[in-house]
């Protein structure tokens, strides 16, 4: 019999040898976008504090005085951990989102398991795109529901799946996709998949991790893809947002009908038993949805988005078609992207190797992230330093 300690040496070792094993990085502050990374000074191009908000001093002074209320919760929402703060905070994303009401939860992932398991168990179907956020795949694992999945963004396989669930199905079918997909940057085509889970008679839950706060519509420019695609509570019932990333601080919510979160109030047992939100973080995120709406700041990250693909395209870098912050570049070989990000990190710019089982095998990738607090002048060194680090590689010739 295999002892645990040589069972996990094993493993680990495994995952070495595959150039898989992730390390973590120690930072003396939050980047913003330059930080002290283990000692060195970087230029960070793999946070998703995609507004600048998480350093924005009117943000901290906000989690500062928050925390006067208490470094803590106390206890779950439900018990006694719930504030006036935290009130202030979901009538915030309801105004933002468009929604009737909003459940606070402790993190996105959190909040995604909640959310599928209060509403699909034994005898429903929950169909999913295969490149899914993690939290939402195991959500459905771990439910009790039947679980379908169809190829990235692929309405016709989508169709089969839905198809093939109300055929042999009378429970609830749920429909969950990312809005923006984290590894991709690409977003899902919404308004033809509601179309689809009316025909079918499916719930639409849309993750806005990477959405919200950096796309929208006119009447909510804040709200995320799901605004984008010009979809109503009815046609997108259940919407995710997380607050620690275009919002900078840490947390996540449901917004909905008041009927869906009055029911995952009771239902949701991620939201029931675990100790509610430090006021010190609802006060952060409350103020940083201020400025969102107060700040052109999701303009200001178009603007750089923008000008890194269109010098990145001048340089015969391998975009991939993402418009979103998101910005991959797909090496195929874990060596080889170790290899660049640690060129990139000696050139004073940190970005993220992503590896398998992050993406699918196959598909390593740099996972380079822009913000609005990012200068041209940074976004012109990145480039720079990426070119060469490339032709080193030999990925560009």
């Amino acid at each position: 019999m295999t002892s645990l300690q040589d069972f996990l040496k094993t493993r680990l070792a495994e995952r070495r040898a595959q150039q898989l094993y992730r390390s973590h990085k120690t930072l003396t502050a939050a980047p913003g976008p330059a930080a002290v990374v283990d000692g060195h000074e970087l230029v960070t191009f793999s946070s998703n504090d995609y507004l600048g908000l998480a350093t924005h001093p009117q943000v901290i002074t906000a989690q500062q005085r928050g925390a006067e209320l208490g470094a803590g919760a106390t206890a779950s929402h439900l018990v006694n951990g719930h504030f006036e703060i935290h009130e202030q905070l979901k009538n915030k994303i309801t105004e933002i989102t468009g929604r009737e009401a909003a459940l606070l939860f402790g993190s996105g992932y959190m909040a995604n398991m909640g959310v599928i398991n209060a509403l699909v168990g034994r005898g429903d179907v929950v169909v999913q795109d295969k490149l899914n956020h993690a939290s939402l795949i195991d959500g459905g694992r771990i439910s009790g529901a039947q679980s379908l999945r169809f190829a990235h963004n692929d309405l016709d396989g989508l169709e089969i799946q839905l198809k093939r669930a109300r055929g042999k199905n009378s429970g609830n079918i749920l429909l969950a996709v990312d809005g923006v997909y984290s590894m991709d940057g690409d977003t899902a085509p919404l308004a033809q998949m509601a179309a689809l889970c009316a025909r079918y008679d499916a719930w639409l839950m849309v993750d806005e991790a990477h959405g919200f706060g950096v796309m929208g519509s006119d009447a909510y420019p804040s709200a995320g893809s799901v605004a984008a695609a010009g979809l109503d509570q009815d046609s997108a019932p259940i919407v995710m947002g997380t607050l620690g990333k275009a919002a900078g601080n840490g947390g996540a919510f449901v917004a909905g009908s008041q009927a869906l979160i009055d029911y995952l109030a009771q239902f949701a047992r991620t939201y029931i038993y675990t100790t509610g939100m430090p006021p010190a973080v609802a006060a952060g995120c409350l103020r940083a949805l201020e400025l969102m709406q107060q700040e052109p700041l999701a303009e200001t990250l178009q603007q750089r988005i923008a000008y890194f693909r269109r010098n990145a395209a001048a340089k015969g870098l391998p975009l991939e078609s993402s418009t979103s912050a998101i910005q991959p570049l797909v090496l195929g070989c874990e060596k080889i992207v170790l290899n660049v990000a640690g060129q990139l990190q000696k050139s004073g710019y940190l970005v993220g190797a992503i590896r398998p089982p992050t993406v699918p095998a196959g598909t390593a990738r740099l996972r380079i992230t822009l913000s609005a607090a990012h200068s041209e002048a940074q976004i012109d060194g990145l480039l720079n330093a990426l070119a060469a680090a490339l032709r080193t590689s030999e990925v560009l010739v």
